[in-house]
């Protein structure tokens, strides 16, 4: 399996996308990744095989599960996945009216629809796999269809699962910090399954639990989330989206075209992070000056000059003033007034980058939703907390309804960044921005 030539083109995907910029060692891959995950799945099938009730074939089948899970990634990862949710400058400023979503095409699919067809489609894994059939079984377990086992695929997807656990631990010593440190092995030894099959952890594991949520909100504060990385990612996916827009450098043009590449073998080893490189050098010289000059920005490492950060941390009870927020208070003064800034300063508005970071939550779920939307969630969403086993009772609880928990307390808190940069070499320019912006 490893051996084929569709799991190997994972070396040539960097983990951290664009990590690697701001954190020189982080340039591990999505292979040395999946083999972790590998590793740590097979620990979990040794200490817990009777506690979690896992006949000989299932925990074959989670092995490779573990092992396949990330490879249908695309180039620099989620980066390049969601493309068609990208929003140009001047779209969110109104200068000009949004783009449908590729046109009114298919959009690109999810890296787990790309891996689902790579594994049942590619001749090499598929034959590695042992036939189509087993191929199904595995590809259902990592996009959590209606096939697979809901709790048997808590342990590729949920708040604590081997993937994440391998994650942090793998970008936090290659980043070199200290954040992403969990009790891994504890967490392991504290499996345990109920008689209808819940899988959660023993309530002494409890505080291992709180520390893993714990360290994956810092890593993404301060390792994903970096100020840096973030307009380095922010650059190259509004550089993409243009490219795609003007067809330069032979993107996909939509979703179909997408799963094309991820069918035929000889486009699929070649889809990698130098795929993604290659339109970047082939924009270098393009004429127009936002993308040639966002190209430039990414190839020879010049990053976006941050002209201003606002952070909010804000209780799901006040909600209601979101709207009032400092990091909303200063997107919308972003839309309103972005186009006069670049204006002014005779700076090309798409070279104005508003970083809007996905909202940061200890925990996904839980009593971050209202009753209503509770509603609205599909059946498995909640089964995707952590569960905790308390003495005395049968099944889990979530651990959001264990009392003396801190995630209880802390979950309904969620943290919003909005950053305002400049692709601009001009210091007294980035100068002169930086006094204008701050006084908004």
């Amino acid at each position: 399996m490893i051996d084929t030539p569709s799991f190997q083109r994972l070396r040539q995907l960097k983990q951290l996308g664009l990590g690697h910029l701001t954190y020189p060692n982080a340039s591990h891959t999505r292979f040395a990744h999946s083999l972790g995950v590998l590793a740590i799945m097979a620990k979990v099938i040794a200490v817990a095989r009777d506690q979690i009730h896992l006949d000989e074939d299932t925990g074959d089948d989670l092995r490779l599960c573990a092992l396949l899970h990330d490879v249908g990634h695309y180039p620099y990862s989620h980066l390049m996945e969601r493309l068609d949710r990208v929003t140009l400058t001047e779209e969110l400023t109104g200068v000009r009216p949004p783009r449908p979503l590729a046109l009114g095409r298919p959009v690109y699919p999810d890296h787990e629809e790309l891996g689902r067809i790579i594994v049942t489609e590619q001749d090499d894994l598929r034959s590695a796999l042992g036939g189509l059939d087993r191929a199904t079984r595995i590809a259902s377990l990592f996009t959590r269809s209606a096939a697979a086992d809901v709790q048997i695929s808590k342990l590729i997807h949920s708040s604590l699962d081997m993937d994440r656990l391998d994650f942090l631990l793998r970008d936090a010593r290659s980043a070199g910090v200290p954040y992403g440190e969990i009790d891994l092995d504890y967490l392991l030894n504290n499996l345990r399954a109920s008689p209808t099959g819940m899988i959660g952890i023993a309530l002494k594991a409890l505080p291992a639990a709180e520390q893993f949520l714990v360290a994956r909100y810092f890593m993404y504060r301060t390792v994903y989330y970096h100020k840096t990385t973030y307009g380095m990612e922010e650059a190259l996916r509004q550089l993409l989206r243009r490219c795609r827009d003007e067809n330069i450098g032979d993107l996909p043009a939509d979703g179909d075209a997408m799963r094309r590449i991820a069918r035929d073998p000889l486009l699929l080893v070649e889809f990698n992070d130098n795929y993604a490189d290659r339109v970047v050098h082939s924009a270098l010289g393009n004429p127009n000056i936002v993308i040639s000059h966002l190209a430039r920005c990414i190839a020879y490492r010049k990053p976006p000059k941050i002209l201003r950060e606002e952070v909010a941390v804000t209780s799901f009870a006040e909600e209601k003033l979101e709207r009032h927020d400092a990091a909303a208070s200063f997107l919308r003064r972003c839309e309103d007034r972005l186009a006069d800034l670049a204006r002014k300063h005779g700076i090309e508005l798409g070279l104005f980058l508003v970083g809007q970071v996905p909202p940061i939550k200890l925990e996904k779920r839980g009593n971050l939703l209202t009753q209503d939307q509770a509603k609205d969630q599909p059946s498995e969403a909640e089964d995707e907390l952590i569960k905790v086993f308390v003495p005395g009772e049968v099944e889990p609880k979530s651990l959001i309804d264990i009392p003396q928990c801190l995630i209880k307390h802390c979950a309904s808190y969620v943290t919003r960044i909005v950053r305002l940069y400049v692709v601009e070499d001009d210091a007294s320019k980035i100068e002169a921005l930086r006094a204008e912006v701050r006084c908004w």
